[in-house]
Order: structure tokens, then C-alpha cells, then sequence
């Protein structure tokens, strides 16, 4: 059934059509990686047969595997999605390594820090960044209530309520200021180029999530406007980039008095993410 599966997506031009094949096959199952080889040999029943088909049907309808099982791994953390969430990206974790080398250039690891993760999801950024940080503290953003029931019930799960908090607004409207760490993934495609995202993300991720205007600067130009309200001096802000957008998205935090650093690439080499500082006075 695996086989033939992987067989079914290959033809229908999927990008990892084994790997998907496998995964919806010991979600089916509830079998991880290893009790799904051993059990290679065992015969389905009719039952089994036509859950993997459902399955099956959803992914050939262009619905991404995440979504189709409800859960998706970032930061080796396993994370529950639901339609309010972006399916987490793996160029997302470049934040999360860059917030980190911020921290660790400042050797405050171990201090009592606060942090904010703006437009927060499914709480991926915050989550990662509190499973580093043992002594932070994060508040979450979102203009979305389900994405925010989301992000509190993957903290919870994962053992992070305590330090964790969520507030429904814009961005950082609601919040006091006196941040160490602010991060955000906020909506950058260009509205008109929306149309010819991959069907997985056009179909089935939020659009709010995805739509950052006519040249894909709304919520930066929003960003940079409270970011110098929200960090406290010497504090450190991280934003996702779009692909080409480090030049522009820089001159929209210098113009508001903040100073851009160098972007950091990466794994595809493309600037992903953006450090911006607070100097003591903006």
C-alpha cells in the first residue's frame, strides 16, 4: 500500500511522494517510522484500506500532509495545526537560530528574559525560542482567537504554559513595551502573486497569514512603526524576510530609527531573516 501510494504521488507530480506516502500510511495506523517497517508484511483490512485512501484522495487534492494529519514538527518539536495556522516552514527556523546567536553574543541564556513572538500562529517561533531560554518568559500575538487557542494548547502540551502568555491584537498593539527578544513571520507575499503560490499554501494556509499588500510591506511598515515602542534599549527584533526584501525591509526599520543587521541566509542561501537593534535611544 506504501508502495503503491508513492507510486499515486509520483505520477501526480507531488514533491515527496515516499515520504508522504509513508507518513499518511502510519498515520492511518498510528505507527511511527520503525513499527511501520516492521510491519511491512502484516495484510490491512478493509477498514485500514479505505482509511489510507481517504487519506490519499486528500493529498491528490493538492491538501499538505500537515494538514491532512494535524501536526507538524519545527525545532524538533511536535506542533498541532489547525486551518487559523500557517503550516510552520523549515526556513522559518532560521529565525529561531538567529534570535538565539543574538542572545548568545550577549551571553543571557540563562537571564529572565521577555520576549514576544507577534503574529504567533501555532506559537512555533515562541515555542522554540522558550524550549532554549529556560528562564524567558513569551508573550504571543494574533489577530486570530483560534490561532491563539492553538498556540496556548501547543504550549500546554509541550510543557511551556507556565512561562508562556497570548493576547489577541495587530501585532504588538496591546503590549506594553520593555522586550529583550521581539520576533515575527508576519504576511509578505504580494497580493497579486498570492494566485500563483504552490495549491498547498494558496488553498489551505490562511490568507491573512500570507497577504502582505501590493508590494508585500503592510506589516513591516507596521512593524517598524512600534518596534522602538516595544524593544527596551539594546533590544533586538527578528522578522522574516520574503525572498528579496532584505534591502527594502531594512530601509523601513532604519527610516523609524532602528539599525538593521547583517540578514542571515538560509539553508536555499536567501536572506530569511532580519535583525534589527535598538541602540539606547530611538
Amino acid at each position: 500500500m506504501r508502495r503503491q501510494l508513492a507510486q499515486a504521488f509520483r505520477t501526480a507530480g507531488l514533491d515527496a511522494p515516499e515520504l508522504d506516502a509513508r507518513v499518511l500510511v502510519g498515520h492511518a495506523l498510528a505507527l511511527d517510522h520503525a513499527a511501520l517497517a516492521a510491519a511491512a508484511d502484516r495484510p490491512l483490512s478493509g477498514a485500514e484500506t479505505a482509511e489510507i485512501d481517504a487519506l490519499a484522495r486528500r493529498r491528490l487534492a493538492g491538501e499538505p500532509v500537515a494538514r491532512i494529519v494535524g501536526c507538524k514538527e519545527f525545532w524538533g518539536l511536535p506542533l498541532r495545526l489547525d486551518p487559523a495556522t500557517l503550516v510552520p516552514r523549515p526556513e522559518t527556523e532560521t529565525l529561531v537560530e538567529t534570535a538565539l546567536a543574538l542572545v548568545d553574543a550577549q551571553r543571557l541564556r540563562q537571564r529572565t528574559l521577555r520576549i514576544a513572538d507577534l503574529g504567533t500562529g501555532s506559537g512555533a517561533l515562541l515555542i522554540a525560542l522558550l524550549s532554549e531560554l529556560p528562564q524567558a518568559f513569551a508573550v504571543g500575538t494574533d489577530i486570530s482567537i483560534a490561532a491563539l487557542n492553538m498556540a496556548r494548547a501547543n504550549c500546554s502540551a509541550l510543557g511551556f504554559g507556565a512561562r508562556a502568555g497570548f493576547v489577541m491584537c495587530h501585532f504588538g498593539a496591546a503590549l506594553c513595551g520593555g522586550f529583550d527578544l521581539v520576533v515575527a513571520n508576519p504576511p509578505y507575499v504580494r497580493s497579486h502573486d498570492i494566485a500563483g503560490l504552490a495549491r498547498e499554501v494558496r488553498e489551505h494556509d490562511p490568507l491573512v497569514a500570507l497577504d502582505g499588500g501590493p508590494v508585500g510591506l503592510n506589516a513591516y511598515a507596521a512593524l517598524a512603526c512600534d518596534a522602538g515602542r516595544l524593544l527596551r534599549p539594546a533590544g533586538h527584533l527578528v522578522v522574516e524576510l520574503g525572498a528579496g526584501m532584505a534591502t527594502e525591509v531594512a530601509a523601513l526599520f532604519s527610516a523609524a530609527g532602528l539599525t538593521p543587521l547583517e540578514p542571515r541566509a538560509d539553508l536555499a542561501g536567501i536572506a530569511r531573516a532580519l535583525p534589527i537593534f535598538r541602540t539606547e535611544c530611538v
